[in-house]
């Protein structure tokens, strides 16, 4: 007979004993990020005097590689707003912020390893009586954990149901201002951001998106919000809030099972269910963009999951709405009208709704406006038609279909831009763009990770035959 191997012990999950959440001990690290950033910058400027064009930029980009290098070991005991901001900067500066500058904040976006038990359960302690814990059996590995908080899966003894309770990060709430400071700093002192570029909007925007996520109360309505709008709709589970579990810093909502979409099992599906899925999320976008004017802004790949269904009648389960965002129809309906003027080749219907939102100027120059009209015709590529002189990419098949996967779309769409940013003194875009920019840019590669080849145009005429006249 032969002898047993012996079983391999798996490691253990890697999880963080504490967090820096001090003002003091987090300003210490940021600081310290900020004053290697210089050091570097003036080793840099030594180093490349006697350089050639090439050699510099070489040299430039080891700078950069080193500092996100540096960046990536702190984060680790910092998590709170710095990660969540750099995750939401770097959405909106793949069209807005050079493309080093974008790179650095992505190195914010760092793996975010869960607290372990002991740090995490004081929280819940403090923001739950005894009594509602003595309720529960609360299991202490982290099911899933992000840059403000983490969750973990329990069941209330007395019916046996499974929830989830949303933890959040002890005191993330009063580190928001200073890190936003913090990255703006280090961006400023590595020389990454554009002048004369007013980048107050955008992080004003930021910094409130960021406080109305740690409202757990708020997002807790926003939840049952989604979930009445979608009540009756079969192709989508949202989670059911249990308020009495609940509260500023603990969301507690009902256990939905779910694959994540680039889980094996679900890029093994047929095309044709795949391609079903990739419609019903277009059409969920579609709904909340010109129907709702109620955007759910986050839209991270953690934050979906698909549940299979024997049948084929595969559903969508929608998670975190604390970035749920309420558009004013001043914004909305010359923005939906810019949707459809780039749709239809209708310039002067684009350019009427731009100069509302400010997007462009009368004064502006006309190698700009050209620019911007042609950013704008060509976003609208996933839905043209095959015969439109625009489809010179030959994205849209024979039958109407598009390969959200196999296309360079994004790229040259930040290649416009970065003509924009390079030739022109531009003015921030509107405020409401920047959360707007980070949905459509989630949407696309949640579709590319499902490899959908969909006929999206038929979808879209829908909702903008609907449009009110635009005056």
């Amino acid at each position: 007979m032969d002898e047993k191997k012996p079983v391999k012990k798996q490691k253990p999950a890697p999880e963080l004993s504490r967090i820096k959440s001090s003002t003091f001990s987090r300003g210490l690290s940021l600081a310290k990020l900020t004053i290697q950033a210089g050091a570097s910058i003036a080793q840099h400027s030594i180093t490349s005097a006697l350089k050639n064009k090439e050699e510099k930029e070489e040299n430039w980009k080891k700078v950069l590689q080193g500092q996100a290098s540096v960046i990536s070991s702190e984060l680790g005991e910092l998590k709170g707003s710095l990660m969540k901001a750099g995750q939401m900067l770097s959405m909106y500066g793949e069209h807005f912020l050079p493309p080093e500058a974008n790179a650095l904040l992505k190195s914010l976006q760092s793996d975010s390893i869960p607290l372990s038990w002991q740090a995490i359960e004081p929280t819940l302690q403090k923001h739950m009586s005894r009594e509602l814990l003595d309720k529960l059996d609360i299991e202490k590995t982290a099911l899933a954990s992000a840059s403000m908080g983490q969750v973990h899966r329990a069941r209330i003894k007395a019916t046996g149901e499974s929830i989830v309770l949303k933890i959040q990060y002890p005191n993330v709430d009063k580190a928001i201002d200073n890190d936003l400071k913090a990255i703006r700093t280090l961006l400023g002192t590595l020389k990454l951001l554009p002048r004369d570029f007013n980048l107050d909007p955008m992080f004003e925007e930021v910094r409130e998106m960021l406080h109305q996520e740690i409202d757990y109360e708020l997002e807790a309505r926003l939840t049952e919000d989604f979930r009445k709008r979608l009540e009756g709709d079969s192709r989508f589970i949202v989670p059911r809030v249990y308020p009495e579990f609940s509260g500023p810093r603990i969301l507690a909502t009902s256990y939905e099972r779910g694959i994540r979409a680039d889980d094996p099992l679900i890029q093994s599906l047929p095309a044709e269910r795949r391609n079903r899925v990739a419609m019903n999320f277009l059409d969920l976008y579609f709904k909340e963009l010109f129907e709702w004017g109620v955007v759910q802004t986050d839209p991270h790949a953690g934050n979906y999951r698909i549940r299979i269904d024997p049948q084929g009648h595969d559903q969508l389960v929608l998670f975190d709405f604390g970035a749920t965002r309420e558009y004013t129809t001043e914004f909305m309906i010359p923005y939906r009208h810019m949707v459809k003027g780039s749709l239809f080749n209708d310039r002067e219907l684009l350019n009427k709704a731009a100069y509302k939102l400010k997007f462009i100027e009368s004064e502006d120059h006309k190698e700009l406006k050209n620019l911007f009209e042609e950013f704008c015709f060509e976003s609208v590529e996933p839905f043209l038609e095959y015969k439109d002189p625009r489809n010179t990419h030959q994205q849209i098949a024979p039958d109407g279909t598009y390969d959200w996967k196999n296309t360079d779309l994004p790229k040259r769409l930040s290649k416009k831009v970065l003509q924009i940013i390079r030739n022109f003194h531009w003015r921030s875009p509107p405020k409401e763009i920047i959360f707007l920019d980070r949905k459509t840019g989630g949407v696309f590669i949640f579709l590319s990770v499902l490899n959908a080849r969909i006929r999206g145009r038929d979808l879209i005429l829908k909702y903008l035959e609907k449009l009110p006249s635009f005056d």
